[in-house]
C-alpha cells in the first residue's frame, strides 16, 4: 500500500473510533439483559433497540454478584433468523474492545425486521462460555 492509501484508511478508522465514542456519549437503553453462570451479559443502545438496517449497539459484561466489569476477552456475537422454507437469515457483529473492560463496542446490519435469536460467546481472562436469547429486530 501507498503511503497515501495508508493514511487514508487511518483516518477513516480513526473518524469511525471518533463518531462510535459521540454515538455513544448519551444515555444508553438496554435492549436484553441475560445471565449466564456468574455474568451478566447486557446489549445496550441509544435507542433501546435493534432496527432494519446498520445498528450501533454496546455490549457489556459484569460479574453478577460484585456488579463490576469483567474482562472476558475474545467476544463474539452472532444472530440467526428462521423462517418457513427458506435458510435461516444470519448476520455476525463487528466488536471491539472499549477502554473500559468487559465493554465492547459493536455494529450488527438486519435485511428486515423480525425475532433473531442472539449468540454472544467469549474466551478470555473469566473463562469461556456463551449465552443465547432473543431480540426483537423493528
Amino acid at each position: 500500500m501507498t503511503r497515501r492509501t495508508m493514511g487514508a484508511v487511518l483516518g477513516a478508522v480513526l473518524m469511525t473510533a471518533g463518531l462510535m465514542g459521540a454515538a455513544f456519549g448519551a444515555d444508553l437503553k438496554v435492549i436484553q439483559t441475560r445471565k449466564a453462570k456468574d455474568l451478566v451479559i447486557t446489549l445496550l443502545s441509544e435507542s433501546g433497540q435493534w432496527t432494519q438496517g446498520n445498528n450501533d449497539f454496546v455490549l457489556e459484561v459484569t460479574s453478577a454478584k460484585t456488579k463490576e466489569p469483567v474482562d472476558v476477552g475474545k467476544v463474539s456475537l452472532n444472530t440467526s433468523m428462521t423462517m418457513p422454507g427458506m435458510a435461516p437469515m444470519l448476520a455476525g457483529a463487528i466488536l471491539s474492545p472499549d477502554q473500559t473492560p468487559g465493554r465492547y463496542t459493536g455494529t450488527i446490519n438486519f435485511a428486515d425486521s423480525g425475532a433473531r435469536q442472539v449468540s454472544v460467546t467469549w474466551d478470555g481472562p473469566a473463562g469461556k462460555g456463551s449465552t443465547k436469547f432473543t431480540v426483537s429486530v423493528r
